[in-house]
Formats: structure tokens, sequence, C-alpha cells
């Protein structure tokens, strides 16, 4: 498996292998609570390690709670090339909606909760994923970040479910580790869901690739295409592997 460097530019790179596991699916219904077979999952944790994967992604409001809490106790202590990234910026309610918590007060709450719930000291690399347009403007966001990576409570700050402005004007702001947006072969610009807006990979991607910064897609395991759109299972077919696979693949190709 191939290599990416994470922060490639600072004191403290990080390297892991290209394919890495999103935890979300690990909850119950909706991302919500536990998962209907907790061993089940546990397994899959430590499976996906044992296979060579060393990036792990999480988050807080993921269950509530229960992803890192798997993470820990699948993988406590945890080995020493694996990057557990985790998201902060949103929380959710009873409700399962999702919405912003995103104050400088709610993301250092945030902050501390996770480094509980995984039993870290400091978390490697953190996304900020941003909710839209709304009452707490980005450089206040991000502001609160960097103060929280100075504090050494985080080494790297990415970015997640960002718009090219809000990417431009975050690299003005500081260094940018990461950034994770929707993407894959059927979703490459901005989707509307229930939620709000994702925008795509595609928007961002050249700013990342001049920047030397990885993009992470998250849902790219989804490749349901319109149906006059049929190539991605024609090649499957062809190949004897599945349109994810395929997915993958293309991802893979798409860029360094």
């Amino acid at each position: 498996m191939s290599t990416i460097t994470i922060a490639s530019n600072s004191a403290h790179p990080l390297t892991v292998n290209r394919l890495g596991y999103g935890t979300m699916r690990l909850t119950g219904p909706e991302v919500w609570g536990e998962p209907a077979n907790r061993g089940e999952a546990l397994q899959i944790l430590r499976t996906a390690v044992e296979s060579g994967v060393t990036f792990l992604d999480t988050a807080d409001y993921y269950g509530e709670d229960v992803t890192n809490c798997l993470i820990r106790e699948a993988l406590y202590p945890y080995p020493e090339n694996l990057v557990i990234c985790t998201k902060v910026g949103a929380t959710r309610r009873q409700d399962k909606s999702w919405v912003p918590f995103n104050t400088p007060g709610n993301l250092r709450t945030s902050i501390d909760n996770n480094l509980r719930t995984l039993g870290q000291e400091q978390i490697q690399l953190v996304h900020l994923r941003l909710m839209g347009q709304g009452p707490v403007p980005l450089d206040e966001q991000l502001g609160a970040m960097f103060e929280l990576q100075h504090e050494g409570k985080i080494q790297h700050v990415g970015l997640s479910n960002v718009t090219r402005p809000e990417l431009e004007a975050g690299l003005g702001l500081g260094s940018i580790a990461t950034v994770e947006n929707m993407y894959s072969y059927a979703q490459r610009t901005t989707v509307q869901l229930p939620h709000g807006a994702n925008p795509g990979g595609e928007e961002v991607l050249d700013l990342c690739e001049q920047h030397s910064i990885p993009l992470i897609p998250f849902f790219s395991l989804v490749h349901a295409l319109p149906k006059a759109d049929n190539r991605i299972a024609e090649v499957a077919r062809q190949h004897n592997a599945t349109e994810a696979q395929i997915n993958i693949a293309w991802l893979l190709h798409r860029s360094p």
C-alpha cells in the first residue's frame, strides 16, 4: 500500500497508508447509539489495523461518543504508527439532528471530550467541521483551533466540509494540514443533504495539490449514479469487482 504524508512541511509530519478507515458506520442506525453487535464492531477495527490501515477517522458526535469508545476498547494502547483523526464543530440533538457546536468554548469542550474518550494527551489531527453560514465566523473558529494547537492539545488542524472560498480564507489564517470533503466518482461537487450542503472534493482539489494538503474523501463508498451513467458498473463487471472497489480505484488515480 502506498503512503501519503500529512503536514509534510511541518516539524512533525505524519505518514500514513493511503487507504484509511472511517468509523462513522460502526454506530447504530442513523449514526446514533451503540452498534447492534459490539463485538463485531471491535473486530472490524482490529482487522482494519491488522490489514495495514494506519489512519482512522472518528468524531465524538458519532453515536454520541460511540466510535471513540470503540476505538479505545479495540486498540488501546495504540500502535505507534496509528493516526487517529477526529472532528469538532458539530453535535447531535436527541432528535438525531446535526447542529453546529463551534464557538471557541464549544470547540474546547469537544477537544477535551475527545482527549478523554480516546485516552490521549494530544490528538494528532483534528478537522474543524464547517456547518455552513452561521453566527460564528470562520476566523473565530479557526483561531480557537490554533490556540488549542498552541497549547499542545492538537498537533495538526484540518478543515472538513469546506468550500473553496473557506479553504482560501483558512490558508490565510494558518497552516491547514488536511481537507476532508465528500468525494467520489459520482459526487464530485456540492451535494444537498437533509442537514445541509456538502461541498465536493473537486471544488478544492487543485488548491490541495498546490499546498501539498492531503484530501480525505468522506462517503467515498457512495457510488449511486444517475441512471443514464452506468459506466462504473460496466467497469466493475469487466474486472470482476464491486462498484465500491472501482470507486476507490478511481479516487486513488484521480490525484496523488
